[in-house]
């Protein structure tokens, strides 16, 4: 089981069903004949706090590999950076000693929020990504994000085809914590 656990860029929001990334990602991987089972567990809206008071069913799963997809509406909220640092930090030493392999996946902020909070925000990925020794991909939306057909409408989110481009992002990094 691959869990993809995240907020609503996982959940697919706005997205036809079937189009979110996870489930292109489950596409890529049949493809490619690998036998994991995406688990798309992301819920729109949701904080690093909302993550961590689920955690135990997300842990539950059993997981083989958990992508981490979380703090972009901790960031969009304006909330202490320290708040999504400590949140992410109980989120992957609870997965790690789940047993699950952990891919984090970073996130940014619009420029408006301004240079210090988006680098010390930014910051956070690489610094867990480090202490956990895990996979990180720098910024999940890269060749998405900003580039108006393949995002919604708000800015925020990928259409179908945006999200088909996250799940190929996404592979880059998990492919080499998979096994056939």
């Amino acid at each position: 089981v691959i869990v993809a656990f995240g907020d609503s860029l996982t959940a697919g929001f706005g997205a036809d069903t079937g189009k979110s990334y996870p489930d292109f990602l489950q596409q890529d991987l049949d493809r490619r004949g690998y036998r994991y089972r995406v688990v798309n567990a992301g819920i729109s809206g949701e904080t690093t706090t909302d993550a961590l008071e689920r955690l135990n069913t997300v842990t539950a799963l059993g997981a083989a590999v958990a992508i981490v997809e979380f703090g972009g509406n901790d960031g969009l909220r304006g909330l202490p950076v320290s708040t999504t640092r400590a949140n992410l930090d109980q989120i992957m030493a609870a997965l790690k000693e789940s047993g699950a392999q952990i891919l984090l996946a970073g996130m940014t902020l619009p420029p408006n929020y301004g240079p210090e909070y988006i680098a010390s925000f930014q910051r956070v990925y690489s610094d867990l990504a480090a202490k956990y020794k895990v996979a990180l991909i720098p910024f999940l939306l890269e060749g998405v994000a900003g580039t108006n057909r393949y995002m919604q409408r708000d800015g925020l989110h990928p259409t179908a085809e945006g999200n088909r481009l996250v799940a190929a992002t996404a592979m880059r990094y998990l492919q080499p914590l998979l096994h056939k």
